[in-house]
């Protein structure tokens, strides 16, 4: 089974703990490439889709396992694909995604400290989609990771709005999270862009769009 190359659209996933401002920039980028003449597809996860969404409401507010919050994420995930994100790329839109599998990695992996073969196997199976030579994996063209001090996070979230069960985590578990996302930069390094999100909004805007520009898919 190949990972395959893209089918058509351009696929952008952003990444971060939860405080790194990743979210300001997401509607940013999308008004870059509509600048451009492009279709722009905004969606988030866990959801983007009605079933999703529902599915996201239990994830972040109610109580359970480790394995039970991954195996609802990654059912999220495959009705988010087969619903939202494979028809756009068809399409031939740009995805903008708020989070995708990293999170999972991330934030069950990392964070929660399920088996990570587990998340592996259960990544294969989800994001596996037809292509025109053969199945494939769906991955990101690209990830932005809004890499970000989980002290710092804290403090950004402090007072913001009411914490849902993640964001109400101590600093230690988004230590966790974060060396979560820096085990995948480090076996995909090709595809991250790694942005210094401690740093004014302006300087990270630029280094968002600089990422972009760079793979030549906005001039």
């Amino acid at each position: 089974m190949a990972t395959g190359s893209l089918l058509g659209g351009l696929f952008i996933s952003f990444e971060g703990i939860d405080g790194a401002g990743k979210s300001t920039h997401i509607e940013g980028l999308a008004q870059a490439f509509r600048a451009q003449g492009r279709a722009v597809t905004l969606t988030r996860e866990p959801g983007g889709t009605p079933l999703a969404e529902k599915l996201r409401s239990m994830v972040l507010n109610d109580a359970m396992d480790a394995m039970t919050e991954a195996l609802l994420v990654f059912a999220a995930r495959r009705d988010h694909l087969l619903q939202c994100i494979e028809p756009a790329l068809a399409r031939g839109d740009v995805v903008l995604c708020d989070r995708f599998t990293d999170a999972t990695f991330a934030y069950q992996g990392g964070g929660r400290g399920f088996d990570l073969k587990m998340l592996s196997i259960l990544e294969q199976w989800v994001q596996t989609v037809r292509g025109l030579e053969a199945d494939f994996i769906r991955q990101p063209n690209l990830t932005v990771w809004f890499d970000l001090p989980a002290e710092i996070a804290a403090q950004r979230l402090t007072g913001a709005r009411t914490p849902d069960k993640f964001e109400a985590q101590p600093v230690e578990f988004f230590r966790r999270v974060s060396d979560g996302y820096l085990n995948r930069m480090t076996e995909s390094p090709s595809r991250f862009a790694r942005i210094n999100a401690d740093n004014t909004r302006e300087a990270v805007w630029l280094d968002v769009l600089q990422a972009v520009e760079a793979r030549g898919w906005l001039t």
